[in-house]
Order: C-alpha cells, then structure tokens, then sequence
C-alpha cells in the first residue's frame, strides 16, 4: 500500500554542524557553455554516448522548446502529448487524437538534426485527461483503499492511476473499467510497491544547505535552498513550505546567517517557502556536490513547455548533482502530500538520487531554472523511483526569480 511520509523537513541532523578550519576556495562560476558540457557529461554517461553526441542534444533539447509549444497550440484541439526519445535515435514524439494523419518534421540546429514524428490514434486530448483528473480525483480516491498516484502519460494520452496494491477479486481490468467509468477517459493502470514522501529539511545559494531547531522538539532539521528570488524590494531563498519556518545559513566560512521567514504556501498545487535574506543575493546556484561550481540562472523554462523526456538536473544537500529524464508533465502524489490532495500539477523525474534533506532542492537544466523539488517516491527496498518537483509557474504572487544580466558582472560569492 502507497503511505505518505513527509520528505523535507523530517530529517534529523544527527551530529553537531561543525566550523571550517580555513577558508574555502571561491566557487567557480560556470558558463552557459560550461553548464552545458556538466551535463552532457552526465547524459553521455547514461547513454553510452560521446560527449559531442551528448551536447548536441541538450543543445536540441534547448531549440526545441519553442518549436513543441508552437506545435502544442497548433494541434490543441488534438494533442495527447508530447515526449522526446532517446533509443534508438534522438527525436520528437508528437500524439494525437483522431486518425487524419500530419507530415513529420525536422528540427535544424548548429549542433544536427532532429526528427519530429507525429503519431495519432490517442482516444482524447491531453486537456481532456487533465480535466477528468482535476474533476473526478475525490471520486477516484473514494473507488480505492489508499489515496492514488493519477497522472497523464503523454506516450498513449490515458489517465495513469499508480497504486500500491491490486484486489485480487477485482483485478487489473475490473478495476480498469470501473474507473473509466468514473472519469469517462481511457485509465492506464499502475501497480507500484512504493510510498511518496515529502523530502526533509537543507542553503542561501541555491541548491545550498540551509538548517534549523524545531520549536516542538527541539531537534535540528535540515533542507536544501532552491533558487534566489526577489519581490523588488527584498532578496530571498526558495525552499519547501514543509521545511522548518526559521532557517539558517552556514556560509562557506563557518558563520552563520540567519534567514527571516517571510511565508509559506503548500496547499494544492504549492510547497514553497520563502526566507528573506540580509542582503542583496546573486542569481546563482550550486550545481555540484562538493558546492565547488556555481551557474547563474539565464532563463526559466514554465511547465506547459517541459515535456516527458527532458533531460535534467537537480542538485540536493543529501544527494548532490544528478540528472535524469522528466516522466510526467500533469502529475498528482498520492495521498495527501499538499495539505489534503495534491493538484495534478506536479512534474515527475526518473531516479535513482533522491533522499531526505533534499527538499526545495533547485531542479534545472543547464542555466534554465524549471523547480523546486518537494517530494519522491520510494521502492519497497528503499530505492527512489522518481522524484516530482513544483514548477516556478506557481511562485507566490510578487516574487520572481533572480536571472543573470549579461552586461554586469557576477561574484561568486553565496551572499
């Protein structure tokens, strides 16, 4: 059976933080290009690929993105999804419903060429499987033992129900039909012997740890910063609303800086706090383990633009920098991860890196900035299938991202 844990603010720091006993070297700033190989690096290792092979995607994957949303409003009426393969050749996947059939396409970039293949076929649209999601998730909830995992596959455009144990008596197709019936779309069904969890509390550069004393027991938690943010006036940390309100910041020098709580939003389709910094804060983030490499943020990609497939990163205070492939774009945790049922607007991502500490972890690509992690889902061998994160969509009002301006320069330094 599917349980919810919480996976940020829940981890006990179980020795003493401890001083530097020099001074750190300054982190490198990385530049786009830098940023770029990073992860190519990563991606060649993955896909047993060469690492000019492996950049002349991720530079595809960057090109495309206005080419799929022009395609998306193009075919609205009929979209089921879209996704990028990556076996046995790099491309494009475009589905769609009805049976009248659409010339493919071919991307061009500096880097090659990339196939955009359509497919049709798919029963209903991508719009329609996310309203029977939004419309009929207490009904699906109340037909099963345990609050599900629902999402959109964007591969067959049917609603994926996850769930973490099967009726014997009603078995996969009884249990199929019964909830096509209640939301009138064609239903994939999952069985999964996994638990999601919210990711513990970890600092003011993004990707940083970031700590606290719990007022109700008096321990210490732990989370990760995401992403530096401003509402024109203030600057300030991203984390999980479900990390501890009053968090503090060990710089690279051993001092500690704390951060004022200025609030909180995690109902829904929200886990985000924010912490007010005493300073003006650069548009950086950490992008490796050892917090030796920082990037600036240049762009950030909204989720209706992030497809299954990407190929992206996040950097954790528990598990470091790991990159993997995005699975579901329209995605709601099971149980009640979001201060009851969670929206079907989470974006899912393949393992295998995720434990607790990593909440409000910044999850991107290159120098693009796309969310901050809340939570994962975890085998029965305690393995992370995938973790889903928040897009930067649903910020609170006010407050942006800090983006790099290309015509100043930037220090290093965290604060």
């Amino acid at each position: 059976m599917l349980r919810r844990l919480l996976f940020g603010a829940l981890l006990l720091l179980g020795q003493p933080a401890f001083a530097q006993a020099s001074a750190p070297p300054v982190p490198t700033l990385e530049t786009p290009a830098e940023s770029r190989e990073r992860d190519a690096a990563e991606y060649a290792r993955q896909f047993g690929i060469s690492q000019a092979e492996a950049s002349a995607r991720l530079i595809a994957q960057e090109a495309s993105v206005p080419i799929t949303d022009a395609i998306a409003e193009t075919y609205r009426d009929r979209l089921a999804g879209i996704a990028i393969e990556h076996r046995p050749i790099y491309r494009i996947v475009i589905y769609l419903t009805g049976s009248e059939p659409v010339p493919d396409q071919t991307l061009t970039t500096d880097a090659g060429t990339v196939p955009i293949v359509f497919r049709t076929g798919a029963k209903v649209t991508r719009d329609r499987v996310i309203w029977a999601m939004t419309y009929h998730q207490a009904a699906i909830r109340a037909a099963l033992r345990s609050p599900p995992g629902i999402g959109l596959d964007p591969r067959s455009g049917e609603l994926v129900v996850t769930i973490g144990d099967l009726d014997a008596a009603t078995g996969t197709e009884g249990l199929k039909a019964r909830l096509e019936a209640i939301a009138g779309v064609p239903v994939q069904i999952r069985v999964l012997n996994q638990r999601n969890v919210n990711l513990a509390a970890a600092p003011p550069e993004g990707g940083a740890r970031v700590e606290g004393t719990s007022p109700d027991d008096g321990k210490r938690y732990l989370c990760t910063t995401g992403f530096n943010v401003t509402d024109g006036l203030r600057s300030a940390v991203t984390t999980a609303a479900h990390c501890l309100d009053q968090l503090n910041y060990r710089d690279p020098q051993g001092a500690i800086v704390p951060l004022a709580f200025v609030g909180q939003w995690g109902w829904g389709y929200h886990d985000v706090q924010i912490n007010a910094a005493p300073g003006p804060l650069p548009p950086t983030f950490y992008a490796d383990t050892a917090k030796t490499r920082l990037r600036a943020v240049t762009g950030q990609r909204s989720r209706t633009s992030t497809r299954a497939g990407d190929f992206v990163c996040h950097r954790g205070e528990r598990t470091g920098f790991s990159c993997a492939l995005v699975q579901l774009t329209d995605f709601a945790p099971a149980g009640d991860l979001c201060g009851g049922p969670c929206l079907p607007t989470w974006v899912t991502v393949a393992g295998p890196t995720c434990k607790g500490g990593d909440s409000g972890s910044p999850v991107f690509t290159g120098t693009t900035a796309l969310g901050i992690l809340k939570g994962a889902s975890y085998r029965g061998d305690g393995s992370c299938a995938f973790y889903f994160y928040m897009s930067l969509d649903y910020l609170p009002q006010g407050w942006s991202v800090l983006r790099s301006d290309p015509s100043l320069a930037l220090t290093p330094n965290p604060l």
